[in-house]
């Protein structure tokens, strides 16, 4: 099957200004024309096979400068090379032309050695962008891929010793995500600080919370009864274990400023124990000087601790732990997200149902709830 030839659309008023184009391209490209901008943009964003557009500056309606600005905006030919032609020479509208995004210029009357040459070459630069960009998203996918793999991971490695299945980091990245995109629907000044980014930031780093545990020995960690004074204490010391594991990991790879996953990771390591009222560890911090990161895991870990079995206490009925959250607003738990939790408990509900994966436990949930 021959290869499809690149498909390059001309676009101009004048359609003999078209024949001429069509006709020096025509054996080598398949070509598209259009009498307008108007056409011209439609034809662009319905024509995956177009790899290049030349486009006249002086046309009537949408000018070749507004007809560029338009294709450079849309995320479907935003890539594509625009060369304009024109009989203009002077400098300023060669410098708007760069300005809104073109490639370059071929003056009229046009020479068809040129105008092979400028659009064999920027094809091929094009063709050359596009492999580099697709080599760049490969290899940062890898990269984002092996920094989830480490993340869960280590966090199943803490998971384990604390006799879980690995399904308490499910839920509470799960919880972590519904939480937050309730927050932004329901108090939409959040948005300013949790966008898109930021709230998968917090999901995949979710896990991390408790990886400092891997440092409380057996007889503290699985102690069936209540702890002691003493070994509560101890017990407390994952919180900054966890946080200085992360910050050592970032210092001995020479990172002054970590990336934004490992920030938001050290905040959910460090302060999901704090309490709204100063009250809770490892600085009794109060309101809002409490990082966001740390509130939001508060809620989701404690709900999914209440609803699971423990060493030292069997699961609470989903009800129960609903109340246990809703009584602890304004002193455990920062109103406005309490709040939010209470609008969405059935959605926390579902989803512990759906990443429990032993039977007995998920029997047990559906029971006592």
């Amino acid at each position: 099957m021959p290869l499809r030839k690149p498909g390059i659309l001309i676009v101009d008023d004048v359609p003999e200004n078209i024949e001429v184009l069509g006709t020096i391209l025509e054996n080598d490209y398949t070509v598209f024309m259009a009498l307008s901008g108007k056409e011209a943009l439609r034809i662009a964003n319905e024509n995956l096979e177009i790899q290049m557009v030349l486009l006249d500056v002086m046309m009537p309606i949408q000018d070749g400068f507004e007809v560029c600005r338009q294709l450079k905006a849309s995320p479907i030919t935003r890539n594509i090379p625009v060369i304009f032609i024109t009989s203009m020479n002077e400098d300023r509208n060669e410098t708007m032309g760069f300005s809104v995004g073109c490639a370059d210029y071929i003056s009229k009357p046009v020479n068809p050695r040129t105008v092979l040459a400028r659009v064999k070459a920027h094809l091929a630069m094009h063709n050359q962008a596009q492999f580099l960009e697709k080599i760049v998203q490969e290899r940062t996918l890898e990269l984002l891929q092996t920094r989830d793999i480490a993340i869960f991971t280590l966090a199943s490695l803490a998971e384990m010793r604390d006799d879980e299945t690995g399904d308490h980091i499910k839920r509470t990245q799960h919880y972590m995500r519904a939480l937050c995109e309730q927050l932004i629907e329901t108090f939409p000044d959040y948005k300013r600080i949790l966008d898109e980014e930021t709230i998968d930031l917090l999901y995949k780093s979710a896990p991390l919370h408790d990886a400092g545990k891997v440092g409380i020995r057996d007889s503290i960690l699985l102690k069936p009864g209540k702890l002691t004074p003493e070994e509560f204490e101890i017990m407390k010391g994952h919180v900054r274990i966890g946080r200085d594991a992360i910050t050592r990991g970032a210092r001995e790879m020479g990172l002054d400023h970590p990336p934004s996953f490992l920030k938001v990771a050290r905040d959910i390591a460090y302060s999901h124990h704090e309490k709204w009222d100063g009250s809770g560890y490892p600085e009794k911090l109060s309101g809002t000087s409490i990082p966001l990161a740390g509130r939001l895991m508060a809620i989701c870990d404690v709900y999914d601790a209440l609803i699971s079995k423990r060493a030292y206490k069997p699961p609470f009925p989903h009800k129960t732990a609903v109340q246990i959250i809703r009584d602890g607003k304004g002193s455990h738990f920062d109103p406005q997200l309490n709040d939010v939790f209470m609008s969405i408990q059935d959605v926390f509900f579902k989803i512990a149902l759906k990443h429990t994966t032993l039977p007995e436990e998920k029997e047990s949930l559906l029971k006592n709830s």
